[in-house]
């Protein structure tokens, strides 16, 4: 009897262990499922739908594990060099705007040489940063870097898409005005008639009725859309860089 009952509470410290593991996993998913629920937006805010959809694409192609088909051997790096020189603009208006307005008012109208100076820097500089925003940005939500990792670069080509080491991506999205449908393209940074990947979408495959967002719907879309691309699945080719892609949207069957 004592073997035996030693025997029983060997097994029961042993089982402890397995349990408490299930405990936590249940519990690990658990919290994953509420924080996802936690999502949720006014369906009728286009603008916030918008955001949220362009902020989901953007931090799967730089964050998803399953990005690519290659596994985490293909790492995709945002390229910030382009934001880096608008909010440099930006900080350099917000200087003289506030030099003109705090700096220089006390001694008007003698200074009001150096006023009108700071004045017209800050229009100046507001009307450059609205030009890159309305002809070079367009649609582009993110720039990505070209490959530089020799095993990655090999592993690519070799899959299809010749040329990820010598352009990056340009991330562009598209939800027009009254309209249900979203479009994500991808095409080469840089490159004139450059080649693209192109995907629309009805806003209701990743919000219902009221306005819990389906995050994981889109990464995976968006994960076989990258893989499309990488493999040098192209759908048709684009205008020049920042262009209106000539590309027409698929015919879906139901």
């Amino acid at each position: 009897m004592a073997k035996k009952n030693k025997k029983n509470e060997a097994e029961a410290v042993a089982t402890e262990p397995a349990k408490e593991e299930t405990e936590a996993n249940e519990e690990e998913e658990e919290e994953v499922e509420e924080e996802m629920e936690l999502l949720q937006v006014d369906v009728g805010d286009i603008i916030k739908v918008k955001q949220i959809l362009d902020e989901t694409v953007a931090g799967t192609l730089v964050s998803s594990e399953d990005l690519s088909a290659h596994g985490d051997k293909v790492q995709i790096e945002e390229e910030h060099r382009h934001d880096n020189i608008k909010l440099f603009l930006m900080a350099l208006a917000c200087t003289f705007a506030a030099t003109a307005q705090f700096g220089l008012t006390s001694d008007f109208p003698n200074n009001r040489l150096w006023l009108g100076v700071c004045c017209a820097s800050y229009f100046c500089l507001s009307g450059i940063l609205q030009l890159i925003t309305t002809f070079i940005d367009r649609d582009c939500i993110m720039m990505t870097k070209p490959l530089k990792d020799p095993e990655a670069i090999k592993l690519v080509k070799n899959g299809g898409n010749q040329e990820m080491d010598k352009y990056g991506i340009r991330v562009r999205t598209q939800f027009p005005r009254f309209s249900e449908f979203y479009t994500v393209i991808l095409q080469f940074q840089g490159k004139e008639k450059s080649e693209c990947v192109k995907e629309t979408w009805s806003v209701g495959q990743f919000f219902d009725v009221d306005g819990f967002f389906d995050e994981e719907g889109l990464m995976i879309e968006i994960e076989k859309l990258y893989q499309r691309f990488e493999a040098g699945k192209f759908d048709s080719e684009g205008e020049s860089e920042g262009g209106v892609s000539k590309s027409k949207p698929k015919n879906k069957k139901n």
